[in-house]
């Protein structure tokens, strides 16, 4: 039977807390997905963390236009102006190409294999521009067959704030659409996304939200950003340092499989479900 709900922990790599705490919840069983920003100067160390879990989880590309490290590699942007050259289309798509290629490159350079799914830091995966060249890049790098998923954007979620239409009017749809007739395999709905405010009761309470909203429906991603709590003030630069820290603290108590069952759900793999 197919999995209701993959539960991927985004920002693999970006420091040591962040890909610690995912790895040690990977290792409880609490997630089935992480995906890795290879731009980090800690990726390359951190795979390392993940190799002993390979028959557990899915380990995918975060693709990156936005952080600190995409900045560096020079070719990144701030969100608004990322945003603005793609629906203008002043993105060069050649550049893009290249830019995507590296990032792959970097992946299967220290994880010895292809991703099992990309998305994108804040789901740049799905601007225009963007997602016409991940497509393209991920249908001649890989036979069918073997292609990675697609994380698709759009939001499960039974009240739309502007963030959460924001996201989904990017282009989930478009993505989607490009992936099927590419024979890319995809997920269908995004969930897990809030202003990363409150404290970790909001938090559990957002989290029985979420996987309530799942019931009934297929090819769902909870998306979630833990870091282990004690490395939440050697982040200073991290803007949702705290919320990281509060996610782990739900996400490894014993909450998150009692409210699968009672939701009548289950968890698993992306690779396994949506090819």
């Amino acid at each position: 039977m197919n999995p209701s709900v993959v539960l991927c922990a985004d920002d693999f790599g970006m420091n040591t807390g962040v890909s610690q705490g995912i790895a040690e919840l990977a290792q409880m069983g609490r997630l089935n997905a992480t995906s890795a920003m290879t731009l980090a100067p800690g990726w390359p160390a951190d795979a390392a963390l993940l190799k002993p879990l390979r028959q557990c989880i899915d380990v995918g590309l975060h693709l990156d236009w936005t952080s600190p490290f995409a900045l560096g590699a020079g070719h990144g942007h701030t969100l608004p102006r990322l945003m603005w050259l793609a629906l203008c289309k002043q993105l060069n798509p050649a550049t893009v190409r290249v830019c995507i290629e590296r990032q792959l490159d970097l992946f299967e350079a220290h994880w010895n294999a292809p991703p099992d799914h990309v998305d994108g830091h804040q789901h740049v995966q799905q601007f225009p521009v963007i997602r016409e060249s991940l497509v393209e890049v991920l249908a001649k790098r890989y036979p069918a067959g073997q292609r990675p998923w697609l994380r698709i954007s759009r939001p499960l979620a039974s009240t739309v704030d502007l963030k959460t239409w924001v996201i989904g009017a990017m282009g989930a749809r478009a993505l989607q659409t490009l992936a099927l007739e590419a024979g890319i395999p995809c997920s269908q709905w995004l969930t897990g996304i809030y202003g990363f405010d409150g404290d970790a009761p909001r938090y559990a309470q957002r989290l029985d939200n979420w996987l309530q909203e799942a019931k009934g429906q297929s090819g769902v991603v909870l998306m979630c950003h833990p870091s282990l709590p004690e490395f939440q003030d050697k982040c200073a630069d991290d803007s949702i340092a705290a919320a990281r820290a509060q996610e782990f603290q739900i996400l490894q108590s014993d909450l998150l499989p009692k409210l699968l069952q009672s939701h009548g759900l289950q968890s698993g793999r992306g690779s396994q479900a949506l090819q």
